[in-house]
């Protein structure tokens, strides 16, 4: 690995190494603003990496509406590329084309383009967005789908002009950077939208000023409950909007409000996709740590970490949620969860500093019925003993005991909570892609 920032890595070097130097060769981790990377898209040409262009932002539900778009588009044969991000194990996920990630040496050969022809300095995410365009153009993909890292109107993705903005959600997260209300969250997301384009979205309280932002570019506007409508029928759902009905469709592993939005996306698409190719997609799409329940036959790292039998093992459940509006989804679906089994629900839980970790937690308060907080690395983490602190004030407030174990780090929190479950009982993992990460490389095979 290289120690030395300064140090430019060559073809000859591993990603680990390239991945290293990016992290360290701009002054700012975060550095909002589209002049520097634009301009070196545009020496680049990188402005259009294919033909047609759907840019994905909102709050949470970006990664499971882009996956499903994906899928759908991959069944009726296009070839597609999708940049997503945070990864959760490895920096490979951050790009798909045809539905695989990316190997080692062609990011590097991409890095090393983008390093020697650049004219600016870029931070991590800026260089990560670039290198991404310059695949999916050497790939002549007939799609690129691009999740919005940070808000929207200065994320580096934005320097595409989309055809397509898709919105799935808005809340309060980032508010460093994208203000304290919904109402300026949602004017830093709106700024995907493009004149006269298509834009979708799935947040059924749409904050004004995202709708007048759209009215201002004249966008063709495809809201949900105003132009389009689903819900659930017994153990099928429907989707509608006036021109089209889908009835009798599977019920999926994303959440419904997301796989609507991308129906409804795929409605304002200039291509014709039947309805069994939706059906057949519904079936097929999941998408790593959505409250995603881990396979038995996958855990036998963990079952070597804690001398359990596979037999004795709680169901465990993933959820890379670390937000409030997360938050309030995955209480909705543990408290379904808690009326059909007969133990008890574990929660191995770490968040990072900079996000609200009091309202993260207070939702699921009163279901969870035993903690482990554990510390997360990296200069946001947060040390386990904060994180508890915060679990405590917030149960103060709801007059609610918690039973709460503090470890120094994901690998000990699991095999705290592994030890003290049993097969009725269900352990989650959550509050991070962090936390979610560290266990699925120490838990899972």
């Amino acid at each position: 690995m290289l120690h030395n920032s300064k140090a430019t890595p060559t073809l000859q070097s591993s990603l680990e190494e390239w991945l290293y130097y990016l992290e360290h060769s701009h002054f700012k981790v975060i550095d909002l603003g589209l002049e520097r990377v634009k301009s070196v898209a545009q020496a680049l040409d990188l402005l259009t990496p294919a033909p047609y262009v759907i840019t994905v932002g909102g709050t949470n539900g970006k990664g499971t509406t882009c996956r499903l778009l994906e899928t759908i588009l991959l069944n009726a044969g296009f070839k597609v590329g999708v940049y997503s991000s945070p990864h959760l194990i490895r920096y490979n996920e951050r790009v798909r084309i045809q539905n695989q990630d990316v190997q080692d040496e062609d990011h590097i050969r991409s890095f090393q383009f983008i390093n020697t022809h650049k004219n600016q300095s870029l931070s991590y995410f800026e260089f990560s967005t670039l290198s991404a365009l310059y695949l999916f153009k050497q790939a002549n993909l007939d799609v690129v789908i691009l999740e919005v890292g940070l808000g929207g109107r200065l994320d580096a993705t934005n320097i595409v002009d989309a055809d397509m903005a898709v919105i799935t959600s808005i809340d309060i997260d980032h508010i460093d950077y994208l203000g304290d209300t919904r109402e300026k969250i949602a004017f830093e997301k709106a700024g995907i939208f493009r004149a006269n384009k298509p834009v979708i979205i799935g947040e059924p309280d749409i904050p004004n000023s995202m709708i007048e932002y759209a009215k201002s570019l004249n966008c063709q506007l495809s809201c949900c409950n105003q132009d389009w409508q689903f819900e659930i029928t017994g153990e099928q759902w429907k989707w509608q909007n006036n021109n089209c009905q889908l009835g009798n469709l599977p019920l999926c592993q994303i959440p419904l409000a997301n796989a609507a939005t991308a129906l409804a996306a795929v409605q304002s698409l200039p291509f014709n996709i039947s309805a069994e190719i939706l059906r057949k997609s519904l079936n097929e799409v999941e998408l790593i740590g959505r409250f995603q329940t881990v396979k038995p036959e996958s855990l036998t790292a963990l079952i070597k970490l804690t001398e359990k039998s596979l037999q004795d093992l709680p169901r465990i459940i993933i959820d890379v949620g670390h937000n409030p509006h997360a938050a309030r989804y995955l209480a909705e679906k543990l408290s379904q969860l808690k009326s059909k089994i007969s133990g008890k629900i574990t929660a191995v839980c770490g968040i990072l500093q900079d996000k609200d970790a009091e309202n993260v937690l207070s939702p699921l308060l009163s279901i969870i019925d035993e903690w482990h907080c554990v510390t997360l690395s990296g200069y946001r983490g947060q040390a386990g003993e904060q994180l508890a602190e915060k679990l405590y004030s917030v149960a103060e407030k709801q007059a609610i005991k918690v039973k709460v174990q503090v470890e120094n780090s994901v690998t000990l929190g699991v095999e705290s909570a592994v030890k003290n479950t049993d097969k009725n009982d269900v352990m989650l993992v959550f509050g991070s892609f962090h936390t979610v990460g560290e266990f699925l490389q120490i838990g899972v095979t």
